[in-house]
């Protein structure tokens, strides 16, 4: 049974995350209109965001302590809000500022905070492999963390999602993975891209348990959760979770999603996490006013963190050459390869 604190601390990640995509999805559309201009603005590139994803990461990570390790897809930012991620360093990565959690270098989908074992990629199923590799760490060092792995539902056939479900069956790990089920694989919607309808299902050819969180509920998230994490941290082997969820925006800023249906969209919006949690923290007898307070924090914090952001100062280019491998015999980076290492002009 969920307590009321968790309700409440599950409540304000879910705000602060959905504030927060709302904040960088105006910050990112600056001068960026009104011809869409994807190198414009205060923060260039491809920026893709998970308003309607929040149950998922803070039902997971409601279980999570931080010497646990989460890997998170390219849609991270809830996810890492309910992990613990610094929000003013990731912030500043965000806008590509040097105080960024990788100096502004690695941008939003390469955020990566050893201070709570989170990192995320920009590569389809790409976090899998790691997780699994932090799992049979965790086994060898005979300590009871776990590892969490979130992919997309667009994944599921992905080589390295099925090979870390083998790895991970075959070694009995500890781990958890997290299918976050938006309906749609950027533009091609799931029925078109797999005929595994319920993608827990994957489980079955792996031997782990799989189960299926068909509402965007946040406390059926954290139920499912529970019994998944409790396993890994019992050392009972790995688990597969599949979430629904709903995408509230494009798949990546600027996308006019003229492949999507009116009524799909209208259907997302209906299908609010954070309405749905309110009516449970109401249900528990919490108060509108304590309700407020709890998102107005979230705001606050959200607006604290983009703020400090903006006011940091930018790398400077010469910046470029710094954290990059070295090799040891030469003293050359990998930017600048000898021609031994390259063999030539060949």
């Amino acid at each position: 049974m969920v307590s009321v604190n968790e309700l409440q601390s599950m409540y304000e990640n879910m705000v602060t995350a959905r504030h927060y995509e709302e904040r960088l999805q105006e910050e990112y559309l600056e001068g960026k209109q009104p011809a869409f201009d994807i190198s414009a603005g205060p923060i260039p590139g491809e920026l893709h965001l998970a308003a309607g994803h929040e149950a998922s990461g803070a039902g997971v990570c409601q279980h999570l302590r931080d010497d646990d390790t989460v890997t998170a897809p390219h849609r991270p930012h809830h996810i890492a809000i309910a992990k613990g991620v610094d929000l003013k360093r990731m912030t500043a990565e965000i806008f590509g500022r040097e105080t960024g959690l990788s100096k502004g270098k690695g941008g939003h989908m390469h955020l990566f905070d050893p201070e709570v074992n989170f990192a995320c990629s920009g590569i389809i199923a790409e976090g899998c492999p790691p997780a699994v590799g932090a799992g049979l760490a965790a086994k060898k060092r005979n300590t009871d963390s776990v590892a969490v792995a979130f992919l997309g539902e667009g994944a599921i056939d992905q080589g390295a999602f099925l090979e870390s479900l083998n790895m991970a069956s075959v070694q009995n790990l500890p781990v958890v993975f997290v299918v976050e089920d938006n309906d749609w694989a950027i533009s091609m919607p799931k029925h078109r891209i797999t005929d595994v309808a319920n993608g827990a299902r994957r489980a079955d050819g792996f031997d782990m348990p799989g189960e299926r969180v068909d509402a965007d509920d946040a406390v059926a998230v954290y139920e499912a959760a529970r019994a998944a994490v409790g396993r890994a941290r019992d050392r009972n082997g790995p688990s597969l979770l599949e979430v629904q969820v709903h995408r509230r925006m494009g798949h990546f800023m600027g996308d006019p999603e003229g492949y999507r249906p009116d009524e799909d969209k209208a259907a997302a919006e209906r299908r609010d996490s954070i309405e749905r949690l309110e009516a449970d923290l109401r249900g528990h007898d919490v108060d509108d006013e304590t309700i407020d307070d709890l998102r107005d924090r979230a705001h606050e914090r959200v607006e604290e963190a983009i703020e400090w952001a903006k006011d940091q100062p930018e790398p400077e280019p010469a910046d470029a050459y710094e954290d990059v491998f070295v090799n040891p015999a030469s003293g050359v980076t990998d930017s600048e390869p000898s021609v031994a290492e390259t063999g030539g002009d060949d």
